[in-house]
């Protein structure tokens, strides 16, 4: 029987931060896994050096859902994004172990294929509506079935998620304090309407056309909304509202047919179990990552698929390599696949990290490598050392903090 005889830990820079576990057998097989959490990377370098690698040393690799029970439930303190992204890592690298041994990839070792590949969706912006028009155009001319749309609200001097320079990935991260921004909802609520009517006006309605409002309204905010958005037929608006407290989702319903997203945040099925077994959602947007590994992302969509939700899975550029190839295996082969969140990483991760998805025609396919497809090499991730960043603080015109 093959044993772990090691578990290594790695944070690199490749353009963004990465913390990437590696564990490897008695037998010299080795399996990586994503442990980055943005903002705050180094916390979950050190839960894992300190308290989770030495305690797998000796542990049978193939045995990944005890690993996940010891690592969860041994620990007394469960949940919280620091534990399970650091679960995550280890579930994931066990799953790169398991198809290797096997020879299969991952998402042949979870079923099969139940799709031809996986839809995603990029991401547009601009800074004003015509520069967010040839954006989404720039998108559907590589071949995208799905784009999220982003414009800066006029009188805001920086907004969510307009990307810098030219390339498709949108990094918030940035500088040695946290930046702060303004916010105004009145504005953001007046605009949105504006510029996803000149969306469907320019391009029509042969693509999905999803928004994320990054928890900012109130619930009933949040249904006004929506509801000046129906008539733009959007796949979904991400987040629209604060997530702790789940019964707000309730009121929105109340005001709108606009699909639901929501979860990028949550840690566990226990954070979505109330929104999904009461369909106050239509999509879990939980991540491999953050939610456990692939282990505990399939319970949180099995039980999403009783209660006809479908998953939507966060997969920005803080998520390294090893994460998107992870949750390609598990669209691939769910019954209740939705959409996945598409972000190219920034240049320099290609140096670290060597991949075998491919992107054709609106599709993702995690590729036929065995175990998850990604191969890490330490000695290239030694020119990119850590760099400290943080997300941006957001506050309303009269100094409150505000959610970002």
């Amino acid at each position: 029987m093959a044993t772990i005889t090691s578990a290594e830990v790695f944070v690199t820079c490749p353009g963004r931060n990465y913390v990437t576990l590696k564990i490897t057998t008695s037998d010299g097989v080795t399996g990586i896994g994503d442990a980055t959490l943005n903002g705050r990377e180094l916390s979950v370098a050190s839960y894992l050096r300190d308290h989770v690698c030495p305690t797998l040393i000796g542990k049978d690799p193939a045995r990944i859902e005890q690993v996940w029970q010891y690592l969860y439930k041994g620990a007394y303190w469960r949940r919280g994004p620091v534990t399970m992204t650091a679960v995550a890592a280890v579930d994931v690298a066990l799953w790169d172990i398991k198809g290797k041994v096997a020879g299969l990839p991952v998402y042949q070792l979870l079923g099969g294929a139940a799709r031809d590949g996986v839809t995603v969706y990029g991401h547009a912006s601009g800074n004003t509506v015509p520069e967010l028009l040839d954006d989404v155009q720039r998108f559907l001319d590589k071949g995208f079935r799905a784009v999220r749309a982003q414009a800066a609200v006029p009188g805001l001097e920086r907004v969510y998620g307009m990307r810098k320079g030219d390339g498709d990935t949108y990094e918030p991260a940035d500088g040695e304090l946290p930046t702060e921004e303004v916010w105004d909802t009145g504005a953001y609520l007046d605009f949105v309407p504006t510029y996803m009517s000149a969306v469907r006006e320019r391009f029509g309605y042969d693509f999905h056309l999803l928004h994320d409002v990054h928890h900012r309204l109130s619930p009933i905010e949040a249904g006004r909304l929506g509801r000046s958005l129906e008539p733009y037929r959007l796949f979904w608006i991400e987040d629209p509202t604060p997530a702790e407290d789940q019964e707000a989702f309730r009121l929105i319903r109340q005001h709108t047919t606009t699909p639901l997203a929501v979860g990028e945040i949550f840690n566990s099925i226990w954070d979505c179990q109330h929104l999904i077994t009461n369909r106050l959602i239509d999509y879990i947007r939980t991540s491999v990552s953050h939610a456990g590994g692939i282990t505990h992302l399939r319970k949180i969509f099995s039980l999403a698929e009783l209660y006809g939700v479908r998953s939507g899975s966060h997969g920005a550029g803080d998520l390294s390599p090893a994460s998107l190839a992870a949750a390609l295996h598990v669209d691939l082969s769910i019954p209740n696949f939705g959409m996945q969140e598409y972000m190219a990483h920034l240049p320099g991760y290609e140096e670290v990290f060597e991949t075998s998805w491919r992107f054709e025609d609106g599709l993702m396919h995690p590729g036929d490598r065995p175990g998850i497809g990604v191969e890490f090499d330490e000695k290239a991730a030694e020119r990119f050392p850590y760099e400290r960043k943080y997300l941006p603080v957001n506050r309303l015109r009269d100094g409150s903090v505000h959610d970002w």
